[in-house]
């Protein structure tokens, strides 16, 4: 069990106790899914107080722009006259995250390396603009792209319809303007808090609807689990709330009868033991920690440039985004959409958002599902003939395919596999057509997607984006094979995905659009 961790009040906490920024203390409406535009979506300068107590955390820093071996950039194939190339970016996966500062915060089975975005940077945002760039990532996630854009002192907006990353999304945003003596004093009020013993009356409950196989968590770890709660429900500055809601999320999961493999399984379900009791308390206290050190790395970061950027998170669907944003107002997007393999990202969220209450009732999760880019295999399969809301033969021919396999099945056969693919394809019509809308003149969009096998019918998304974009007034500049891997068994082999065997590789590739 691992031993409680021993906090001591920093040097000079007495002098900055009173400095943090966000001092107006401002009371939280109770969690909803649908958040007021004015409460989440208003764009914040960070005033940071100058500091000279260096951080403890240094990041060493390879070249962004990673030189290429003679051959290496070479033609892998073409589509539509669009040499798809070997590299020329750097490797796109989200793993070289984990031991960063600011982004190693939250696990997540998706996303890319902050190496790749601040390559994205280099190429195309030149660095003697005479203002500030507008970087945006309509998929924004846990926030790769928005920390990178602050730290290169661009404006940074992000989109994203979960509510759960879209926390962890904002609480980095936030970070710089956190005093790290002023977070270390409320780590040291949640230890007391969780030592002392059970005050009268003070009392909590399991979110109502909120459903598992097994119990989610041991009955020891649970009342913990309330204990804790119960003090991060009762914090009122938002962004010492933000990171204490962050740093349960985080590891709630680990202190569970569950864990990530990578989808939400119970932990018998693996081969591993349930837990009765979990360090909850001292889990959390860690990763609160390495949040500290990690906001005064940021600060730092940030304290160097000549201009504070601006941080902004929408949690809305992109395809909503002229609401939000004028025509013609982004200079570069980053981002990678959900790929087209049915990861489900709400459902494996599910802990997050009901225990930290972002989500009361099964409706709002469905709602949350129904809502998401390109949908999920489980909400559109049962459906009538889903068709495409554009002309594609080529795609029309794959979807024929993969309608014609395992059609005795029914819906777990290739017609609810093929119902899952054409709603993907239309949601990727209107974000390119949504991309079009917000980029300048000559602006640029660097988007990540992988290739997918369904039913065994390989879908080239790379080429069929490229396609799409074209009928917005987006042109394909390049096509980069990114990141090759293997085939792996839960995508092309089980029961519901399979149809005849196939050779293909999954890879992915970054698409780059300029518009025209």
């Amino acid at each position: 069990m691992t031993r409680p961790v021993a906090l001591t009040r920093d040097k000079g906490w007495y002098r900055e106790r009173n400095s943090l920024a966000f001092q107006v203390l401002r009371v939280r409406k109770a969690r909803r899914t649908h958040v007021s535009n004015k409460a989440k979506n208003t764009p914040v300068r960070y005033r940071i107080t100058k500091r000279t107590v260096p951080a403890r955390l240094k990041e060493t820093l390879q070249p962004a722009l990673l030189p290429l071996a003679a051959g290496e950039q070479g033609a892998h194939s073409h589509h539509n006259g669009v040499a798809k190339l070997n590299g020329g970016f750097a490797d796109s996966a989200f793993a070289d995250n984990k031991q960063r500062p600011v982004h190693r915060w939250v696990p997540w089975i998706a996303g890319f390396s902050s190496e790749f975005v601040r390559d994205a940077f280099t190429r195309y945002l030149p660095g003697n603009r005479p203002e500030a760039a507008v970087v945006l990532d309509p998929f924004c996630g846990v926030g790769t792209t928005l920390v990178e854009a602050l730290r290169c002192g661009h404006d940074a907006v992000g989109f994203e319809i979960n509510p759960y990353p879209a926390l962890a999304s904002r609480a980095k945003c936030e970070a710089a303007a956190v005093s790290p003596a002023q977070l270390n004093q409320y780590i040291l009020k949640f230890e007391d808090y969780m030592r002392a013993p059970e005050a009268a009356g003070d009392s909590a409950s399991a979110p109502e609807h909120f459903r598992s196989r097994i119990p989610f968590f041991g009955p020891r770890a649970e009342a913990k689990v309330l204990k804790a709660l119960r003090f991060i429900n009762r914090l009122r500055v938002p962004p010492i709330h933000d990171l204490f809601e962050l740093a349960f999320g985080s590891v709630m999961v680990n202190v569970s009868n569950y864990s990530y493999e990578p989808s939400l399984s119970s932990r018998p379900a693996v081969g591993k033991p349930t837990q009765d009791d979990a360090p909850v308390a001292e889990s959390i206290v860690v990763k609160l920690l390495a949040m500290k050190s990690d906001v005064a790395w940021f600060r730092e970061e940030l304290e160097r440039l000549p201009r504070q950027p601006i941080g902004r998170v929408i949690q809305d669907n992109f395809l909503n985004a002229l609401h939000h944003l004028d025509p013609g107002s982004v200079d570069l997007i980053v981002t990678s959409p959900p790929y087209l393999n049915n990861y489900h990202y709400v459902r494996n969220t599910r802990p997050q958002l009901f225990w930290l209450g972002f989500v009361r009732k099964p409706s709002e999760l469905k709602r949350l599902e129904i809502e998401n880019f390109g949908k999920y295999w489980q909400t559109v399969r049962d459906l009538e003939k889903v068709a495409l809301d554009f002309e594609h033969p080529a795609l029309e021919r794959l979807l024929a395919q993969m309608r014609g396999v395992s059609v005795e099945r029914g819906t777990y056969g290739g017609p609810g596999w093929a119902n899952y693919a054409a709603s993907y394809f239309n949601d990727m019509n209107r974000f390119c057509r949504v991309v079009g809308q917000v980029l300048k003149r000559d602006g640029r969009a660097v988007i990540v997607v992988g290739n997918s096998i369904l039913q065994g019918v390989e879908i080239a998304v790379d080429n069929i984006l490229s396609d799409l974009a074209a009928r917005h007034g987006l042109t394909t500049e390049n096509i980069h094979i990114v990141r090759q891997k293997r085939v792996g068994a839960s995508i092309v082999s089980s029961s519901v995905r399979q149809g005849a065997r196939t050779t293909a590789k999954l890879y992915e590739s970054a698409v780059v659009l300029r518009r025209t």
